[in-house]
């Protein structure tokens, strides 16, 4: 028996003032009890129990013991249903990693409406574009954009989907005729996008005629931030790669136009990556659900409106 078992069974015989009552309740023997009680003596060389074939008396030091033992247990019990109520009830602090584009977009928004539905939870939200180390940097949730995620301890589930598209501002355009096809490219400035997921030197193209690859002879800009992307297009500094996500309301505003809308990049899938399938704590499980439901039908919606 354990120790914490031996205290228990001990604050039993203190409450119940015999060895056989105790067997009888806890279903044991005698011999049983008896032998959780001399473990706990000998561990700290100290008589709790003085036995007699009439009576047990608890002595002085046995006294303070019980009182020691009855508030530990207590504890015990009450840690007990803390952790198996983290399993039930989202509460606490939960730790979420995004890349920075979907993240002021989309994550943020279902963030606040996660909070709305559990406000026992605080959400603490870091953006990287870098894929954590959920252990190392305490995290819970990771939300990653990819083609397709290493192999790794970490449970994954895919959440949505998303691509970037060819865009530049209205202002941009009157002053340069717009492409036809992606070989007319090669008379405009390009803004390449420079990320985990995308190449600076190149635009990897597709569409429903097939894959076209263009090699700007001298980008006039590259970045390896979304959202620096979209500033430079707007202020009219040439045509870029976008996420869709990220453009969509420009677009849907005439701030930006679509270019050569034919054409996309390959689809990168959305990931949400936790640590472990076991005994996921509710806080994780309620906040999958959300970013589902809110994360991914809007990358549905979205690519669905730019014809995907």
């Amino acid at each position: 028996m354990d120790k914490f078992a031996n205290m228990a069974v001990y604050v039993k015989v203190v409450e119940m003032g015999s060895f056989t009552a105790v067997a009888n309740y806890l279903d044991s023997t005698v011999g049983n009890v008896s032998r959780a009680i001399s473990a706990l003596e000998q561990g700290l060389n100290t008589r709790l129990i003085q036995r007699s074939t009439r009576r047990l008396t608890v002595t002085d030091a046995g006294k303070q013991f019980y009182q020691r033992c009855t508030a530990i247990l207590a504890d015990l019990e009450n840690a007990e249903a803390e952790a198996q109520g983290a399993l039930l009830e989202p509460r606490g602090l939960l730790r979420v990693h995004c890349v920075p584009g979907l993240a002021r977009q989309a994550v943020t928004r279902a963030v606040l409406e996660y909070r709305r539905a559990f406000p026992e939870v605080s959400v603490d939200l870091v953006l990287s574009q870098r894929m954590p180390n959920l252990l190392e940097d305490q995290l819970d949730i990771s939300i990653l954009i990819a083609r397709t995620l290493p192999d790794s301890t970490y449970v994954s589930q895919k959440i949505g989907s998303s691509f970037c598209i060819l865009a530049a501002a209205p202002e941009y355009l009157e002053q340069h005729t717009a492409p036809v096809t992606a070989e007319d490219l090669k008379d405009h400035e390009c803004l390449l996008l420079g990320t985990v997921d995308y190449s600076r030197d190149q635009w990897q193209l597709i569409s429903s005629n097939g894959d076209a690859i263009f090699q700007p002879a001298r980008p006039s800009l590259s970045v390896n931030d979304m959202e620096s992307m979209l500033v430079a297009i707007r202020d009219g500094a040439g045509i870029g790669l976008i996420a869709g996500f990220t453009a969509i309301d420009d677009l849907r505003s005439g701030r930006l136009v679509r270019v050569l809308p034919e054409y996309h990049t390959h689809e990168r899938n959305v990931y949400v990556v936790y640590n472990s399938r076991q005994y996921v704590d509710a806080k994780i499980t309620r906040f999958i659900d959300v970013i589902k439901a809110s994360v991914g039908d809007q990358l549905e919606a979205i690519a669905t409106e730019l014809g995907r």
